[in-house]
């Protein structure tokens, strides 16, 4: 047979399983419809994250893009996937959010970075800043022509590039870039023509080949190797919680950034960034506790910041890009909210 509705090759019987939930489904059989859904509602999640630049956006999209397919579930008339359907449903959703709301933003999108460590910056409560994203169980179900590696297509550096995008550029390379859709397909989801699709791809690229390093995070990563990897980090970790400051230098590129949204200070090169980190972590903070986990497809550690009374408190999710066996940029993101989309507990013993 050929396509089922999820879009993935699959044997008769589970396409004739399949065909019988959508017709469930379109009866008004909601149990039918989210057997339909659920196989599919993480590589939709993370297309809604890489659209919207926050975990938390991608919920609410995901959730308006299923309520908009349950609605609207008789008016699919098979023509195309149930896959690429949701996809176009959930892209639309996400134009209607960037339009709204505008693009997320990092640090170093505002101002020149600071030559040493700032002691009494506020956050920036006004700014729809970027977040970071788990990358659990990303699967693969691309087209024959994506381009992007699923973990790829979520590194920061790549995500905070489609920020510089419209709405319909970012939707146009993602679409084909990373979900393989066609130039046609992607005209018909969105609703206009393939040159128009073929102009908003050419730009979006442009703006991505400037700001996205050559070697993305993955190629770096399998160079250096998984248990290499867990070691710098580790050693990260542990310098900062032991304000080792020579142990951290030792790390760090000549031109290494740290930035910590909402703050809306960061530091770059090794001299502003070791001030930072003695002047703060190291010296104003009373203790530290970590762990090692994955986010954006790039290594990362939940660090806890102590209360002075036993307990250590969620405080960021620190991301690390690295070139080669050095750490090139840290970006910390604040707050306790960001921990629960990881399962992290928002406090250690």
């Amino acid at each position: 047979m050929g396509e089922v509705l999820s879009g993935t090759p699959a044997d008769p019987a589970t396409a004739r399983a399949e065909a019988a939930d959508l017709a469930r489904a379109c009866g008004g059989d909601d149990a039918a419809f989210n057997r339909l859904v659920q196989p599919l509602r993480r590589e939709l999640h993370a297309h809604c994250y890489r659209m919207l630049g926050s975990t938390h956006d991608a919920d609410d999209a995901l959730q308006d893009a299923l309520l908009r397919a349950w609605r609207g579930l008789g008016r699919f008339e098979g023509r195309s996937s149930l896959r690429t359907w949701l996809y176009t449903v959930a892209t639309r959703a996400c134009l209607d959010i960037v339009a709204a709301h505008g693009r997320r933003a990092l640090p170093v999108d505002l101002g020149p970075s600071s030559d040493r460590a700032v002691l009494d910056g506020a956050p920036l409560t006004d700014i729809a800043w970027l977040g970071p994203c788990p990358d659990a169980g990303l699967t693969d179900n691309r087209g024959p022509v994506a381009r992007y590696e699923q973990r790829e297509a979520i590194e920061l550096a790549f995500v905070a590039a489609l920020q510089h995008l419209s709405g319909n550029q970012r939707a146009a390379l993602l679409l084909f870039e990373v979900l393989g859709f066609s130039a046609a397909e992607i005209a018909a989801m969105m609703d206009t023509s393939a040159t128009s699709v073929n102009s908003a791809l050419a730009r979006a690229r442009r703006v991505v080949a400037e700001r996205v390093p050559a070697r993305t995070q993955q190629q770096t990563l399998r160079l250096i190797g998984d248990t290499r990897v867990r070691e710098l980090v580790t050693r990260y970790a542990t310098a900062l919680e032991c304000g080792d400051a020579d142990g951290l230098v030792a790390l760090l590129t000549e031109d290494v950034t740290w930035s910590m949204p909402p703050l809306p200070h960061w530091y770059r090169g090794i001299e502003a960034v070791t001030d930072f980190a003695v002047q703060v972590p190291m010296t104003r903070c009373p203790s530290w506790r970590h762990l090692v986990i994955s986010a954006n497809g790039q290594p990362a550690v939940a660090f806890y910041l102590g209360d002075g009374a036993g307990a250590h408190l969620a405080w960021s999710i620190t991301v690390l890009t690295l070139r080669g066996e050095r750490i090139a940029e840290l970006t910390s993101f604040l707050g306790p909210d960001h921990f629960t989309p990881f399962a992290l507990p928002l406090s250690l013993p």
